[in-house]
């Protein structure tokens, strides 16, 4: 059959704020800012490779390099000019005094003004060491006069004097060496871009590239401190200002300012831009993104019941009221072993053994065919076997089975009530609520339901809700013991050997090229994948998924499919290449209206671009801000944690288009509601949040 192109046009960082619940809040831990510590990463997750595809033949749409009347295009600020503070001279350096109440209007004032567009302010932001040709060549060939920086920036940077950004942290707040080094004659900004390589995700440099073009206000209780690092940036301004003087090129004069009130001043008068405070606890005030994240995975995994008494999510506090809900916990891990004679016992123990025992079983992945041996699948089978005894307080009638797999295990009729023997409500559970879980969780939904391990691995993400990543090993382990899983189940003790094999070589033409991973579920009429999902369209139907939107791909089915799908209900945005220039803000709302319109007819769809994590995350990010009203931060943690085995990478261009987005957002619903209040608020500045997510895929990065 012929296949064809569809013709229509993919630490835990520790922050530098912790990770804590607020309605507790937990001691943070104290930071080194230079060195962060990185501990595991969420099992599975990676960061995969995005192929950027060809530069673009025609010069990057960038504005020419000294347009007229540049003072239009530049952002105010309340700090410039700053004729109304106190002024410090010495030489022909120059700071300014500040109070507290007047760096928490500043950041409010910064969050409330139009960032520059994406065309002026970019490929600076990529980073263009002059050194770097390979960088250079890509984005700017021969004119050099892209490299020079924007004059339309004027930021705000909030730097804490002694670096500690553990405790008494402001919104925003960064240390003094990620952007500036001192020396013998002052401080002197750090060259922050890549000296060679390729990047359109350079989120490290971001701040430091932020605090360049950005007033800085320098503060802390130690007033002699604060001085002294003031200096010593108003040296580096300076010394900034003076380079780009040398080349023909004037920019803005950004001004270094010092406020030595308490800290106890910001905590009692303005705790609104208070992120940290002296205790070393998230006030909750300021958004951050490692307990954002985390808090958006535990909504989306939490505990939810698969099967009578058996439920599955992540794994709960020690000794938490969660914990106490369940009578017997299976946590699966890489550490867990094979034991189903430790759930029979508890089965066949008295009533008054204790509560909450803890048991483990192997992570998926972990059992490899076509190495395993008969003993484990055995292992497999008794553990769906137990847990269904234990679960419907039931014991089989013959007792005589040999573990090692040397004995028959029993026929589903050879089950009877043992009047001694309550149900348990049983936990399967691991670290993430679905990664190491995930093998375990579809073996004992086939078993228990009497499903088919293809309907069961589908009806368990698309009836059951959970969402789930499994590796490819567990398609050809749980293939391969699923006529075992059917023929020893008890909802299948009506059905003949003959019927069950025919159950089992049923398998759906989608199945063939599944390797684990289905399309994420975002929302409910919205999934992210790949191309490869996109190839499979048997499955994106059984899912529910009936639209198709491609974002700079173009999906391959065979001779027909096209007709059967529906030439209207495929979408395909051409000429966006994952390369950091191609813009893709033009491209929002014909994205969202046709992923509406699907919702509208009640049906889902796939967004998808090569690999589900750039073009197509940022379309769905768009839709998450849009419809759920969230900032682009909030937005960005929620659809990072629904992508489940893979880190979403929109580049620095994507993210800096949707946080123009949620200006034109937040302006449509002000003046739409007619509040007469300002257009917009940024939750986060640009340099915090490329910030925080540099320092979120650190862990992760190979």
């Amino acid at each position: 059959m012929a296949t064809i192109a569809l013709p229509r046009p993919i630490p835990p960082h520790r922050s530098s704020s912790g990770i804590v619940t607020l309605s507790s809040p937990i001691a943070l831990e104290t930071i080194d800012t230079q060195q962060v510590p990185c501990a595991a990463p969420v099992p599975n997750k990676h960061i995969p490779v995005c192929p950027t595809g060809p530069a673009p033949v025609q010069a990057p749409n960038t504005p020419p390099p000294s347009p007229a009347r540049e003072d239009e295009c530049r952002r105010p600020s309340l700090l410039h000019p700053p004729d109304t503070y106190v002024r410090l001279d010495s030489g022909s350096l120059r700071i300014f005094e500040i109070d507290a109440g007047d760096v928490a209007a500043a950041i409010d004032y910064i969050a409330r003004q139009p960032l520059p567009d994406p065309s002026q302010v970019f490929p600076w932001f990529h980073g263009l060491h002059p050194g770097n040709h390979i960088q250079q060549s890509f984005f700017i060939a021969r004119k050099k006069a892209l490299r020079k920086t924007p004059c339309c920036l004027r930021g705000l940077t909030i730097v804490k004097a002694d670096g500690d950004l553990a405790v008494a942290r402001l919104k925003g707040a960064i240390a003094a060496h990620e952007f500036m080094q001192s020396g013998p004659d002052g401080g002197e900004f750090i060259d922050v871009d890549p000296k060679d390589g390729f990047s359109v995700r350079n989120f490290q440099i971001q701040a430091a590239k932020t605090a360049m073009t950005s007033d800085i206000v320098v503060y802390g209780d130690d007033a002699s401190m604060v001085r002294k690092l003031g200096w010593e940036i108003a040296s580096a301004q300076l010394k900034w200002r003076e380079k780009h003087r040398s080349q023909g090129h004037t920019i803005p004069d950004y001004n270094t300012f010092v406020c030595v009130s308490p800290f106890a001043d910001f905590e009692n008068k303005y705790s609104e831009v208070v992120a940290v405070n002296s205790a070393g606890l998230l006030t909750g005030a300021v958004l951050d993104f490692f307990h954002q994240e985390r808090t958006e995975m535990y909504a989306m995994t939490k505990a939810s019941e698969i099967s009578h008494n058996v439920w599955m999510g992540p794994t709960p506090e020690s000794a938490g009221e969660e914990e106490q809900q369940y009578d017997v916990l299976i946590e699966c891990s890489d550490l867990g072993r094979l034991n189903p004679g430790a759930l029979q016992a508890i089965a066949e123990g008295s009533n008054d053994d204790a509560r909450h025992p803890y048991l483990d079983f192997p992570s998926s992945g972990s059992i490899l065919p076509p190495t395993w041996s008969h003993a484990e699948a055995d292992g497999i089978l008794d553990t769906c076997k137990w847990i269904w005894h234990l679960a419907h307080g039931t014991l089989p009638q013959k007792a005589d089975h040999d573990f090692d797999g040397d004995s028959n295990m029993s026929d589903s009729s050879d089950v009877t009530e043992v009047d001694s023997c309550r149900p348990r409500k049983i936990l399967i559970h691991c670290a993430d609520g679905y990664t190491e879980s995930t093998m375990l969780g579809i073996a004992y939904f086939s078993y228990s339901t009497g499903r088919s391990v293809p309907d069961a691995w589908l009806d368990l993400h698309t009836v059951m809700k959970r969402n789930f990543f499994a590796y490819p090993t567990d398609v050809s382990l749980l293939t391969s013991i699923a006529a075992r899983l059917l023929h020893e189940s008890p909802v299948c003790a009506d059905k003949s050997l003959s019927e069950i094999t025919a159950m089992v070589q049923n398998e759906p033409r989608w199945l063939a090229t599944l390797d684990g991973s289905l399309p994420s579920r975002i929302l409910d009429y919205m999934y992210l994948g790949n191309l490869g999902h996109a190839n499979n369209p048997d499955l994106l139907k059984a899912m529910g998924i009936s639209q198709i939107l491609s974002v700079g791909e173009t999906a391959m089915w065979r001779d027909g499919e096209l007709d059967q799908w529906g030439a209207e209900n495929v979408l395909s945005i051409q000429g966006v290449q994952d390369n950091g220039i191609d813009p893709l803000t033009d491209e929002f709302e014909r994205c969202l209206e046709f992923i509406d319109h699907g919702r509208r007819n009640g049906t889902a769809t796939l967004v998808h671009c090569r690999v589900g994590v750039s073009r197509s995350a940022t379309i769905c990010i768009a839709e998450v801000m849009r419809t759920l009203n969230l900032s682009f931060p909030k937005a960005y943690c929620f659809v990072r944690a629904r992508r489940l085995n893979v880190i979403i990478q929109p580049h620095l261009r994507f993210a800096y288009e949707l946080l123009k987005w949620e200006e034109l957002l937040q302006a449509r619903r002000h003046a739409e509601n007619a509040s007469g209040a300002n257009g917009f608020r940024r939750e986060l500045e640009w340099g915090e949040i490329s910030r925080e997510i540099a320092l979120m895929n650190r862990p992760y990065a190979r």
